[in-house]
């Protein structure tokens, strides 16, 4: 989950002043010490965290002379410098503490906006460990060429899938925008070919739909979009007075902070949404608003095991604060927030800040958040399009 946070104003009465100049200037008394070391020392009293420190790079640099001296090949000194900060920022211990190259910058924010470039507009999955087509997204060239979902794809430009992962499939796919793309399908006991042209594909972070009086708000990302598209779906439910809510957070990995909390104010009034905690203090309390429109409408979340960061916080929430019931399976188990500093040259680094917990102050890092109702979505049932947890779901809000 990465975290947006706004600069906060920090207020002193005049006796915290005298304190901190107090600090300062017994600090520089003793021993003369430097600027940085002043700025170390003070920092806390202030409440905040400041760039200070150095490494000594003389091994780095050793190795480097070394490495140029005696390699036999051309080095590139980007990618050199790309790989010391990539392996320092590894050092670090934390799966979620990531360094971006600029390329791998890009292709984040691309995931995180929801735009993929040039591709097709499908969505693609495993079924029966073969790249298949789920879904096509309306008005994109894979809805207008004719792909069907459950078309099973066997080659790309007349090379054969066999073997490739999902993402290598995927990205095989995608490419420049107003190319063509060949794609070979089996449908049924039939091949198929397609020729489609890569269009610029945005895809939408939240969708909805009425079934049989309830409304089923899918939510994809959290991203800068996802807020005002929720709330307009919310009220069109309200408008349409349906029953019951189903907000699916299924393999939604999370995104914006900020996002997160919005959604959980669509349901709750004024209340806590999530705590974070750095070094085992609470350093903020995230409310929601109080423009809920769905406040007291009987409501279900559908979560699984790709249900992550901010999907986990909304879910927390809305089970703290009974304004939920969770039907489905346990959530991936990610407590952390980070935040994207932007380095040199587009390069980014993802660090974490803070520990997030819920309402009631359970932190779920590798936990994840137990459903109130567990139904498993086994490989056969995925196979064979069914979706017990949605009609799990779906019965509730019907008696």
């Amino acid at each position: 989950m990465i975290e947006e946070k706004k600069p906060k104003k920090i207020n002193f009465t005049p006796s915290t002043l005298i304190l901190v100049l107090a600090c300062a200037v017994i600090i520089g008394y003793l021993g003369g010490m430097r600027n940085e070391q002043i700025v170390n020392a003070v920092a806390p009293v202030l409440g905040i965290k400041v760039q200070t420190g150095t490494l000594d790079f003389t091994d780095v640099q050793t190795t480097f002379r070394q490495l140029k001296a005696n390699f036999d090949g051309d080095l590139n000194e980007q990618a050199l410098i790309d790989g010391a900060s990539r392996g320092l920022v590894m050092a670090a211990g934390d799966v979620y503490t990531v360094y971006f190259d600029k390329k791998e910058a890009e292709e984040f924010n691309k995931d995180l906006t929801g735009n993929i470039g040039g591709g097709i507009g499908a969505e693609i999955g495993s079924r029966d460990l073969k790249p298949t087509i789920i879904r096509t997204l309306k008005g994109t060239p894979a809805g207008e060429s004719g792909l069907q979902p459950g078309d099973i794809i066997i080659a790309v430009n007349d090379e054969f899938m066999a073997g490739r992962t999902l993402n290598e499939v995927v990205n095989s796919i995608r490419g420049k925008i107003g190319t063509t793309v060949k794609l070979t399908v089996l449908r049924g006991l039939d091949s198929k070919n397609f020729s489609i042209t890569r269009a610029e594909i945005t895809s939408p972070s939240v969708e909805g739909e009425v079934v049989d009086g309830i409304g089923v708000l899918t939510m994809r990302r959290f991203d800068e979009t996802t807020t005002n598209m929720a709330r307009t779906t919310a009220k069109e439910f309200k408008e349409k007075g349906v029953k019951g809510v189903i907000l699916d957070l299924r393999g939604n990995g999370g995104g914006l902070l900020s996002a997160a909390q919005d959604i959980a104010g669509i349901w709750l009034d004024n209340k806590v949404v999530v705590s974070e905690r750095s070094g085992g203090k609470v350093t903020e309390e995230l409310k929601s608003g109080n423009s809920s429109i769905l406040k007291g409408v009987l409501t279900i979340v559908l979560i699984n095991g790709s249900s992550a960061s901010a999907s986990e916080i909304v879910a927390g929430a809305l089970q703290d604060h009974g304004a939920a019931k969770l039907v489905g399976e346990q959530t991936f188990g990610k407590g952390s927030v980070q935040k994207l500093i932007n380095l040199s040259n587009g390069t980014v680094l993802k660090v974490t800040i803070a520990k997030w917990f819920t309402p009631d102050g359970k932190n779920i890092n590798e936990k994840g958040i137990s459903p109130d109702t567990k139904v498993e979505l086994t490989f056969e049932d995925a196979n064979a399009d069914r979706d017990p947890q949605m009609a799990s779901a779906l019965a509730i809000l019907k008696k």
